[in-house]
């Protein structure tokens, strides 16, 4: 623990991934945590951290849930108060700049980055310190507990192209009772959109507890046995305009408060 500040650990790739390392940060500070970032070459002891958040990325590489890599077909990109949205208009600009100038894919599989985030999980785990998963890193979660992935979601599109945004266009159901819901507050919001993969069978004790409103893909998940693991398929650090999205990293610094 930093002070009062709770140290929450942020893993990314070593080379991009700024971007969302800046946002994410910046949503740890405001919800009272103090942020250190993790890469592959910054490898972070589980015991130095009070949660951790898996953030976005590189796809998982699928020989981790068995399956070989295959190629992906192109797919096109597609309640808050009335101050929410002006500033959700505002920095919209901001975070398309800040994504492409400096989160670039370097690779479609970051294998080196798979092995530190698998081990920084299953210490996580074991000390019962919280977690969240952010796209990559939600993913991350459901292979670790043995479930599987969609490699592409294109073909979920047919007749409507697939949004992907930093704009919260994609509109969520949440289950009833989830954690999820009581962080939020609500059964139902609009997120953005960054992913071509998903969920495809939720592994050991995996709850699957938010989906596309349009297709059903997994958007949320949590964990029957552990009320401190939290996944989410958008991006809520592109949202930090969106009160209600700050709550999600704020529920994992109190959280880590209580360790």
């Amino acid at each position: 623990m930093f002070g009062n500040r709770p140290v929450i650990g942020i893993s990314g790739p070593e080379t991009g991934g700024l971007g969302a390392w800046i946002f994410t940060a910046l949503s740890i500070r405001i919800a009272g945590g103090k942020p250190l970032r993790i890469t592959p070459q910054k490898n972070i002891s589980i015991e130095k951290l009070d949660g951790l958040i898996l953030g976005g990325g590189a796809d998982v590489s699928p020989e981790h849930y068995g399956e070989e890599k295959i190629d992906k077909e192109d797919f096109k990109k597609g309640g808050r108060s009335f101050i929410e949205w002006i500033f959700t208009i505002l920095l919209f600009p901001v975070y398309f700049l800040v994504r492409h100038f400096l989160s670039t894919k370097t690779s479609p599989v970051d294998p080196r980055r798979d092995e530190v985030e698998f081990r920084l999980l299953k210490d996580a785990i074991q000390q019962k310190k919280p977690v969240l998963g952010i796209c990559r890193g939600m993913q991350l979660i459901n292979i670790h507990f043995k479930g599987s992935l969609h490699q592409d979601i294109s073909n979920y599109y047919a007749e409507t192209p697939q949004v992907a945004t930093v704009f919260p266009r994609k509109k969520i159901t949440i289950k009833s009772g989830s954690v999820l819901e009581q962080i939020l507050n609500t059964t139902s919001c609009n997120v953005n959109a960054l992913h071509n993969q998903a969920i495809k069978i939720p592994g050991s004790g995996i709850v699957l507890i938010a989906r596309e409103e349009a297709t059903e893909i997994v958007q949320g998940i949590e964990h029957e046995s552990f009320p401190c693991l939290l996944g989410v398929q958008w991006h809520p650090e592109y949202l930090i305009q969106i009160k209600r999205q700050r709550r999600i990293f704020k529920f994992i610094v109190n959280e880590a408060k209580k360790e």
